[in-house]
């Protein structure tokens, strides 16, 4: 058992040996993820669900209100005032190429006193057709910044009010559902894209020929590329783990031990596919366009990118069983509600389903040249 063992040891670590020596291969491995996770993590990270509108100020008041009116908006966040416009003109020059949300103008007789004894005044709020939500959903705020402002003018009771509190318990934001769809991204990218481009390159170059001449049995190269493969997976998604617990705050529900039991699982259903087109085809460019024809359908219907509750109820029910869909749902479950092994049962059978029927396939159309 040994001797059968020590040659799959043996081209686990040549794998490995030959990803690091390769720049474009860890690119795509580690660096490219991550871009991913940068990108989806400045979308819907936890710093980015707060409400801002890009505006231009055209004041011509006096009033020491205006002061006041600006501080309260921009300290709750609300605007961002562009200094460099002037004029009207350039106002709804900037509005129309989408540069600024709206034009806020504060007109002369802004903050005058009032007969009654304190300042009255009406803001006006510009916006394109084009905008409309946000110019509607600005003025909104900006009444209830002015709420603020007059109830110090003119208290009244209020009858009906309505009080907000916390639960004290932390929430999930987009961020944490969107994680589990890159997860599988980087899963699917590197199972598949990396021995689609590595085994037709030793077929043209005869090292898998020279591989043949000896005792090496297939099983035994298989299983050493799996190895080496799991091996990289897993520290590629703890890399971006790293970073988004590190820098995004990615809240962990779930048990770090059953997740990466389900990526080991996953890393090598997903390389089994690579390593059946791989090996299959003579060449890279057989090898190409199977790899993307298997890739793109399973990236944009399993939800990596996009939910699948946002397709409609057939194609939902056609996606559930694609290779790619249980991993990126157990993952979501895991991460997001703490689910356990034997509520995932569906999920990890079909896994283990898809992994079998893949090897079976891939031992069969398996050609050393």
């Amino acid at each position: 058992m040994k001797k059968a063992l020590l040659p799959v040891l043996t081209f686990a670590k040549i794998d490995i040996r030959r990803l690091f020596r390769d720049r474009l291969a860890l690119f795509f491995t580690f660096v490219f993820p991550l871009l991913f996770l940068f990108v989806f993590g400045g979308i819907f990270g936890r710093n980015s669900s707060s409400v801002s509108f890009n505006v231009a100020l055209l004041n011509d008041s006096k009033s020491p209100l205006v002061t006041r009116f600006v501080a309260e908006g921009e300290k709750a966040g609300v605007i961002e005032i562009d200094d460099t416009v002037k004029n009207f003109d350039q106002a709804q020059e900037k509005m129309s190429r989408g540069e600024l949300d709206a034009t806020i103008v504060l007109p002369a007789n802004f903050g005058k006193i009032s007969p009654k004894g304190y300042p009255v005044g009406e803001v006006t709020v510009y916006y394109n057709k084009s905008n409309e939500q946000a110019g509607t959903t600005l003025a909104s705020i900006l009444t209830s910044v002015f709420d603020d402002i007059n109830a110090q003018f003119v208290p009244t009771e209020k009858p009906f009010t309505v009080a907000a509190k916390s639960t004290e318990k932390q929430g999930l934001d987009q961020f944490d559902y969107v994680f589990s769809g890159l997860l599988g991204f980087a899963l699917l990218g590197a199972g598949i894209f990396g021995p689609v481009n590595v085994f037709p390159k030793l077929k043209e170059k005869g090292v898998l020929r020279r591989y043949h001449t000896t005792t090496l049995r297939v099983w035994q190269y298989f299983l050493g590329n799996v190895i080496s493969n799991v091996a990289v997976g897993l520290l590629s998604i703890g890399t971006m783990f790293a970073v988004g617990v590190g820098v995004f705050h990615l809240n962990m529900r779930g048990s770090y031990f059953l997740l990466a039991g389900l990526v080991a699982l996953s890393a090598m259903m997903l390389f089994g596919i690579g390593l059946a087109i791989g090996g299959w085809a003579k060449n890279e460019r057989q090898a190409a366009p199977l790899g993307q024809i298997v890739t793109f359908p399973m990236m944009f219907l399993s939800g990596s990118f996009f939910p699948r509750f946002l397709m409609p109820e057939w194609l939902q029910g056609i996606t559930t069983y694609l290779p790619l869909t249980p991993v990126i749902d157990a993952a979501r479950l895991i991460i997001t509600e703490n689910r356990g092994f034997f509520e995932l049962l569906f999920e990890f059978g079909l896994i283990a389903a898809w992994t079998i029927a893949i090897y079976i396939v891939a031992f069969r159309v398996f050609r050393w040249e």
